[in-house]
């Protein structure tokens, strides 16, 4: 079923989105704004995750206290994330809790105390060293520089205990007054709302945002990968990664990129988890990711195997992403990957939280919302040929980056040497 959605423009730039969702009593709520690790220096890196940290510690109608005890008595969760392009707090709540939920998310958004700044750094150090001490997780980091050498796409969203020293009161302070303006930031909610009650309760407590300019976004500057990156740790498995330059948000191919990653490590019929864990055993964890932003996007494939498999799982790889590239595809796989893209998409529009989602980002980022029946028709139109021309486009061996975290420098070379003198 097509639904309606609503946009209104505020006077000072705030935009508040809605769909009407019947038969429900819950609202999913959220406010986008657009800023992210890319938006950061060298200098500041980490600013916009430790900002979203420091919204939870207190604004001048709610401390930090307060903002967790009106959540826990209405039976739901605050949340909030930060990725390389936005900031977003979201909550899910029964419709008549929407008001007293938006106050305390309104006065997070606008007017945070900046309260216990020192402590909260101690938090986000103590998570950037459970995430160094998760190889697996912290690969992912180590490629994203080689895929971006030098540019703010390529830093870990989290930022460095080094970055983090230095962000006072007054550089956190600066970095917010710079991004969360009203003409950056999206209220969107999606469930039993009423749009003009929404738009009011916006104007009450977001009204009073500076109607500054947008901000500008500076694009990622093409620069050639790094080719091979290794961090030795004395680990059990090498944790390696495979990633080049992907699509970006509005290229139309993203559509087969979908496929692509469906069919090469999406799911547990796809040809890496069954040749590589099933078929032979070498990993427990084997798949394939890919990321979209502005103007460009991230592909690559990730597994975690033994020093003794090392070089076969990646000879394996090499196999499998050229098989796709030139078109050798079995039975009805692309088919099938379709299909699970599909039931996907329907799966998820069954969620408020989904349907909010995809709706704030859609207007922060000026994007086309697409309802169900044009993803679909998007998917059904991608042709085997299209997904084996991707394949080979942003697999080619000259724009991958390849890092591991491992146990062995000379082994992990002599692996990746053979890996790319394998191409067929």
């Amino acid at each position: 079923m097509r639904r309606e959605h609503h946009l209104t423009t505020l006077d000072n730039g705030v935009r508040v989105t809605t769909e009407v969702v019947p038969g429900l009593r819950s609202v999913a709520l959220g406010v986008f704004v657009g800023v992210g690790s890319r938006d950061e220096t060298s200098a500041n890196g980490g600013a916009s995750h430790f900002i979203e940290h420091l919204l939870f510690r207190g604004t001048d109608t709610h401390d930090a206290l307060t903002i967790a005890q009106v959540f826990d008595r209405f039976g739901s969760e605050l949340n909030a994330s930060t990725s390389r392009e936005v900031t977003d707090l979201y909550t899910r709540v029964i419709d008549t809790q929407l008001d007293a939920a938006f106050s305390v998310i309104g006065g997070m958004v606008r007017s945070p105390l900046w309260a216990e700044i020192d402590s909260e750094r101690d938090v986000v150090i103590e998570e950037i060293a459970m995430y160094e001490d998760t190889p697996d997780d912290l690969v992912h980091d180590l490629v994203g520089e080689a895929v971006f050498p030098d540019d703010p796409l390529g830093r870990p969203i989290i930022g460095s205990a080094e970055s983090l020293a230095g962000l006072g009161v007054d550089e956190v302070a600066a970095h917010h007054r710079a991004f969360y303006t009203a003409p950056n930031v999206v209220v969107a909610a999606a469930g039993s709302v009423d749009h003009d009650a929404l738009v009011a309760l916006t104007m009450r407590e977001l009204g009073d945002l500076r109607a500054d300019a947008r901000p500008v976004h500076r694009d990622a500057e093409r620069r050639p990968v790094v080719p091979r990156t290794f961090l030795e740790r004395d680990t059990e498995q090498f944790h390696v990664t495979i990633s080049a330059a992907g699509l970006s948000r509005v290229d139309d191919r993203r559509f087969a990129a979908h496929v692509l990653d469906q069919l090469l490590g999406g799911g547990a019929s796809s040809r890496l988890f069954q040749e590589v864990r099933e078929r032979r055993g070498m990993a427990y964890s084997v798949y394939s990711f890919g990321a979209h932003y502005r103007e460009i996007g991230q592909v690559g494939v990730y597994l975690g195997t033994r020093s003794e498999n090392l070089e076969e799982c990646l000879a394996v790889v090499r196999t499998e992403i050229d098989a796709v590239a030139s078109g050798r595809f079995v039975d009805d796989e692309v088919e099938r990957a379709k299909d699970a893209i599909k039931g996907r998409v329907v799966l998820s529009m069954e969620s408020t939280a989904s349907r909010m989602g995809r709706l704030g980002k859609s207007v922060l980022f000026g994007t086309e919302l697409l309802d169900e029946a044009a993803v679909i028709a998007r998917v059904d139109a991608v042709t085997d040929a299209a997904v084996a021309e991707l394949a080979g486009e942003l697999f080619n061996d000259a724009d991958l980056a390849v890092a591991a975290i491992g146990p062995d420098a000379e082994l992990f070379a002599r692996a990746v040497d053979a890996f790319r003198g394998a191409r067929r």
